[in-house]
């Protein structure tokens, strides 16, 4: 793959102009100092440089040709001759407070263990150790994943040349894989009302705020469920203000074929007092479950004695944003319990994450000859 023009390498690193070979694919204990070093810099979105820069020399030192975009994505490539390319794509930034680093009885505790430094980690040294690979390997740590504009997956589908297949790192658990994710609306709505005695039978903001909420749930209908992939799910985010001024957010998670154009014109006819905003509109996904990445990745998950797991979630991931305009094999896979996302109590099960590289590894070097068969005239 051709790196984008807007490639750049960083003062904070000194990457090959050419790629360069690794001493050695990269053991257990490399492994888990990667991981480790990775959670233990800070990097909540918009604040990431630091943890690019890392990793960015961490991947030349494995052989990748690697430099920070302008948008402060870090991308490295392996080259192993002819083959399609396979594009390993994970975040860099993290939501929720900081944690305290540490290794106990076989975890790897701290925040973006799961979500999603150790899923990147794995991708980084499942490429570094795919000797057999045809083509090339592009892992890419993309910035802002946990903010509503997706600025670094952004950035990647409107500047980077497509790749044959992509595969989003994402805590799956490192025996199942999702296939699909559910899409997001989130909206906010503002309302002000002039200045008046609490009796006063005069709707105030908080109370058209409050209505507006129920329009949406309203709206959704009573099968609206975050349990379940086919349907909307509406989380009231925040609610702030009084008499006179009140806002809310909203975040509906939508479903395949979900009508936002509709639902957000039924609610501004339903609440005409105040704006409705649009902050992010981003589709659901799926992807085919017999499609080549999953195949991929299935096999290595059954050679390891495991029954695969294919998943749908009604969170989001960066698949979303890619998927608007990719149209090519995908799916999403890495270590860790996506429950354990924003959370206190955030580790990773170092076993785990040493399972899910070697499944990453034999995918990589089943993936191509796979690829090929699929466009290959029949």
């Amino acid at each position: 793959m051709t790196e984008p023009a807007a490639m750049t390498q960083s003062t904070a690193m000194t990457p090959s102009a050419a790629m360069t070979e690794p001493t050695a694919a990269p053991d257990d204990a490399t492994a888990i100092e990667l991981v480790r070093q990775m959670v233990q810099i800070a990097s909540p979105s918009g604040h990431e440089g630091e943890l690019a820069a890392f990793v960015c020399q961490a991947m030349t030192d494995l052989g990748f040709r690697a430099g920070v975009d302008a948008t402060g994505n870090v991308c490295g490539s392996i080259e192993r001759g002819p083959g399609p390319t396979v594009m390993l794509l994970g975040h860099l930034d993290t939501a929720g407070d900081p944690l305290p680093t540490s290794i106990r009885d076989g975890r790897l505790h701290g925040r973006g263990s799961v979500d999603a430094k150790g899923p990147l980690a794995a991708m980084i040294c499942a490429a570094a150790r795919a000797v057999k690979a045809a083509g090339t390997i592009t892992v890419v740590g993309v910035v802002e994943e946990e903010t509503p504009g997706s600025r670094g997956a952004v950035a990647v589908r409107q500047n980077y040349p497509t790749p044959a297949a992509l595969i989003i790192g994402e805590p799956s658990g490192w025996s199942s894989v999702v296939l699909g994710y559910k899409g997001k609306l989130d909206l906010t709505y503002r309302v002000q009302r002039p200045s008046t005695h609490p009796t006063n039978p005069a709707a105030k903001a908080s109370e058209l705020a409050v209505e507006c909420w129920h329009a949406v749930l309203d709206l959704l209908g009573p099968e609206a469920s975050h349990a379940r992939f086919d349907q909307p799910g509406a989380t009231l985010v925040s609610v702030s203000g009084g008499m006179t001024e009140a806002e809310i957010a909203v975040s509906v998670r939508t479903p395949l074929g979900f009508d936002s154009a509709g639902l957000l014109a039924q609610l501004r006819e339903r609440c005409p007092h105040g704006e409705l905003s649009v902050v992010n509109d981003v589709a659901a996904c799926r992807a085919d479950r017999r499609n080549p990445v999953v195949l991929s990745l299935c096999g290595p998950i059954r050679a390891a004695q495991a029954v695969p797991g294919l998943k749908l979630r009604s969170g989001t991931s960066d698949m979303n944003t890619l998927a608007q305009d990719w149209n090519i094999p995908m799916a999403t896979y890495g270590p860790g319990h996506n429950v354990l996302d924003h959370s206190d109590d955030e580790h990773l099960v170092l076993a785990d994450y040493l399972r899910s590289i070697e499944v990453l590894s034999s995918a990589l070097t089943l993936l191509s000859p796979a690829l090929d068969q699929a466009v290959r005239p029949r």
